[in-house]
């Protein structure tokens, strides 16, 4: 279990920097309009919330400190 919990902690932690750095990104396509069977499309490619890569960071390092202080 202290194992699971220091992997989990450090692929979150990498996760939370990579989205903190910028390099996790996501695209978003959404209809624009539509006139009978054309339709309009736009793609929108945005980054990780800078809050949301600062809280997986925090969650990663809790559970490595949970997985190394843990008593068994």
């Amino acid at each position: 279990m202290r194992l699971g919990l220091i992997i989990a902690g450090i692929l979150i932690a990498i996760c939370g920097f990579a989205a903190y750095n910028g390099s996790l990104h996501f695209t978003q396509e959404k209809e624009v309009a539509r006139v009978g069977n054309l339709s309009a499309s736009e793609e929108e490619t945005r980054g990780v919330p800078q809050w949301m890569s600062l809280a997986a960071i925090a969650i990663g390092g809790v559970l490595i400190l949970g997985g190394t202080t843990r008593k068994t």
